[in-house]
């Protein structure tokens, strides 16, 4: 008997651990998922235009929808053709181009 109840004690310690170790884990699976959720819904909110007062940096990755002049009104850079001059065509910019902006001081003229 006294084999019996050290079995249960032990199965039960074991249990214990168990689920211990599932509650760990499911939280951490919460977490992440949480912070995915979070990173994706930011990802969307700026490439909505959301944040479209924001400065742009000297180097700018062409998003979805995004056209040479709508670029140019919203960094203030009427001159993007001029300084990237591996755009042949300003009517085939597509998401994931890599352009060189200068933001002008004076509200349109060129900074250079």
């Amino acid at each position: 008997m006294v084999s019996s109840s050290k079995t249960v004690k032990l199965s039960m310690e074991l249990a214990d651990a168990a689920s211990w170790y599932c509650a760990v884990v499911l939280l951490a699976l919460i977490l992440i998922a949480s912070i995915r959720t979070n990173s994706v819904s930011w990802d969307e909110h700026v490439r909505g235009g959301q944040l479209s007062t924001r400065p742009c940096d000297e180097i700018y990755v062409v998003g979805e929808g995004e056209t040479l002049h709508t670029i140019s009104d919203k960094c203030g850079d009427p001159f993007i053709v001029e300084r990237n001059p591996h755009i042949h065509d300003p009517d085939d910019v597509f998401p994931g181009l890599v352009i060189r902006i200068i933001p002008s001081t004076d509200g349109g003229g060129h900074t250079n």
